[in-house]
């Protein structure tokens, strides 16, 4: 194997190297295979490749965060998890080879991607031509990269010689020692570091608790995620579970969270709150899809924030080979260009232009990642190559100043779309058109067809002049459906300009999202008769039980309450959907309030939950029930038995109505 050389110069240089193994798949599983037994490492495995399940990554990017390894293979030959692969890159020391498994080139665009279902919304996988080309053209044209094809030669192409690496000996680095002595000296707050992967940040804290003279307690979102921490902080190392910390009484001088960004906003905040000082540390660099979040979103509620920066890396030398080609394939460079200058001129643009004008689709992804923070590797797949995508950019002068992503929904059957919204059925995609089903009072909402705004984003310097509400009167002019939609985490900022926008809001969910820490709501903007009744229908209810829903998630929701204790046709239905169907308890919370109000009966299950407030858990207990799937069949039965009791006619007619929905062509 002609390895040996180029090993002992990535670990002189300090260096890494992407070779990409192209064939069928028996030559290259072989060719895997015999690197793995040649050369000593770690040879930590993802995706489909084989080998023993003691030495497989897991599929889950987060899983990766603050581990190390030596060498590993990456298979991408029937789905390409490009979140994964970044992150597995992200860990591989210096000296390492990160082997991607790939099908022939010249069969891998009329391959279907099994890693499509994530993001395509399609039944079955999709072929991906777009990705496949975009992946060529970066690639092939990378001469760190190397390139070993079945029925072809191996050549590794030489690269200009660097400078001798010193690996890190322990000590702090010039970033790492500057940060460390004002954290040493904090005054009581909070101090955020944040940087790409392989930059010293878990080693930064690690120095922090041995150094520091009070008693600090470690948490992430897995032990293991701690294991650089641990390494650097000896003894003082002390580690406990997010929620089983929230949970104690502990109490220490500091509070050392490593990758924050993975931990949800909510928990994050309490946690943040116990203790005197807080250092938070995250990877901020695209494949996490809640770095974004932590930076735009969870930093900015603390006015206070002492934040810091690693760029320098540690893992390896500046100018590693494998760090520039996965920042290429997946575009993380985020800098935007300079201030687009001019008028903007509104113009449509199709994923084809992936193919026809590369450059230009890089800039559209480069603006939405720099200005949301849920664009991902995975909104970069989907971009390319889903079904069903529409973009809008305002440009100028050749750059883009802002842009608008829609993706097509709604128009499902009337038969899947009381299927859905009973709980029998969630078909992938039509994320709003299926809440509106699923979590609204209309059966058939879903048969509607609509437009959801997935990402709206305007380049910073030219944010305030009307651009994103120009983009988005654009797309209501040409859509050519019901209705324009969006979900979004609700704060009241963003929902002002949606108001600007002309929407209506016409659902507030009842948990947190992860990534903002805050309720979703949804919204539309009605285009047609059809779409305006059901914006009114749904706006409606909304009012009707927005008292339940606040006293259920304790957010004030910007609505004109109109609530009424009287039950009425919709309750009826939306219970028979609770007690016949599979309608979750808090979509029919309000109802259910009603249901209570009017039934002389015990109902202890629903009464215990809605009325009493008492937690699912305690009320088990109570019940003597064997955990909540118990307690929630015990919930249905209780409501299919009020209902009877007031009227056992209506009540029959509504189960058989109910239960019917669930045999659909």
């Amino acid at each position: 194997m002609p390895f040996d050389n180029l090993i002992a110069r990535l670990e002189r240089e300090g260096h890494r190297r992407l070779l990409v193994v192209s064939g069928d798949a028996q030559w290259t599983a072989a060719q895997a295979q015999t690197l793995s037994e040649s050369l000593p490492g770690d040879w930590i495995r993802a995706g489909d490749a084989p080998g023993s399940e003691s030495r497989c990554a897991p599929k889950a990017p987060d899983s990766l965060l603050g581990r190390e390894y030596r060498h590993a293979i990456f298979d991408a030959r029937h789905g390409f998890d490009v979140a994964a692969f970044a992150a597995l890159s992200g860990t591989l020391r210096a000296g390492s080879l990160l082997v991607l498994l790939i099908p022939p080139l010249t069969r891998w665009p009329d391959m279907a991607d099994a890693d499509s279902l994530r993001w395509s919304d399609s039944l079955l996988p999709i072929t991906t031509p777009h990705f496949v080309a975009h992946f060529c053209r970066t690639l092939v044209a990378d001469p760190g990269v190397i390139f070993w094809r079945q029925h072809q030669p191996l050549h590794i192409a030489p690269l200009p010689c660097a400078p001798p690496w010193h690996p890190a000996s322990g000590e702090p680095q010039r970033e790492q020692e500057a940060i460390l002595r004002t954290l040493l000296t904090m005054a009581p707050g909070v101090a955020a570091v944040t940087a790409p992967r392989g930059r010293g940040k878990s080693a930064l804290a690690g120095m922090l608790i041995r150094q520091t003279a009070g008693e600090a307690i470690v948490t992430a979102p897995a032990k293991g995620a701690a294991e650089v921490i641990t390494r650097f902080a000896g003894d003082r190392f002390r580690f406990m579970a997010p929620d089983a910390l929230l949970a104690s009484n502990e109490r220490a001088d500091w509070l050392v969270v490593d990758e924050a960004a993975a931990i949800p906003g909510p928990l994050l905040e309490r946690l943040v709150a116990r203790f005197p000082r807080v250092l938070l540390t995250t990877t901020v660099e695209g494949y996490e899809g809640t770095g974004r979040g932590f930076l735009l979103k969870f930093c900015a509620r603390f006015a206070h924030l002492r934040r810091y920066t690693l760029t320098a890396p540690v893992r390896w030398a500046p100018g590693c080979p494998l760090e520039r080609a996965v920042a290429n394939l997946l575009l993380f460079e985020e800098t935007l260009e300079e201030t687009p200058r001019g008028t903007p001129v509104l113009e449509p643009l199709e994923p084809q232009i992936w193919g026809s004008d590369p450059a230009r689709a890089a800039q559209l992804y480069r603006l939405l990642c720099s200005a949301h923070y849920r664009t991902s590797p995975l909104d970069l797949r989907r971009m390319m190559d889903a079904p069903g995508q529409h973009f809008t950019v305002a440009a100028t002068q050749g750059q883009i100043a802002g842009a608008l992503w829609l993706v097509d929904e709604g128009g499902l059957s009337p038969a899947l779309s009381q299927a859905v919204w009973a709980g029998f059925r969630r078909p992938r995609g039509n994320l709003v058109a299926q809440s509106l089903a699923a979590h609204g009072s209309s059966p058939l909402a879903a048969t509607l067809t609509g437009r959801r705004i997935t990402r709206v984003a305007v380049h910073p310097a030219r944010q305030r002049e009307g651009i994103g509400q120009a983009l988005i009167d654009s797309a209501a002019q040409t859509a050519g459906v019901d209705y324009l939609s969006v979900s979004f985490g609700f704060t009241g900022e963003l929902w002002r300009f949606w108001q600007r926008c002309g929407f209506v809001l016409v659902r507030m969910g009842s948990h947190r999202e992860a990534s903002s820490g805050c309720y979703t709501a949804m919204a539309l903007l009605p285009l047609s008769e059809a779409g305006e009744a059901l914006c009114r229908r749904e706006h409606h209810r909304l009012c009707r039980d927005a008292r339940v829903i606040e006293q259920w998630n304790g957010e004030k929701i910007p609505v004109d309450s109109c609530w009424t204790a009287t039950l009425n046709s919709d309750d009826w239905l939306e219970l028979g959907g609770f007690a016949f169907g599979h309608r979750p308890l808090a979509t029919s919370a309000a109802a259910l309030t009603r249901l209570l109000l009017a039934s002389g009966l015990p109902l202890a299950a629903l009464r215990g939950r809605l009325e009493a407030g008492t937690e699912e858990s305690a009320l088990c207990r109570m019940l003597g029930l064997q955990g909540r799937k118990a307690l929630l069949a015990r919930q249905r039965l209780e409501a299919a038995q009020a209902l009877e009791a007031l009227d056992e006619t209506r009540s029959q007619t509504l189960k058989r109505d109910v239960l019917q929905w669930q045999f659909f062509q």
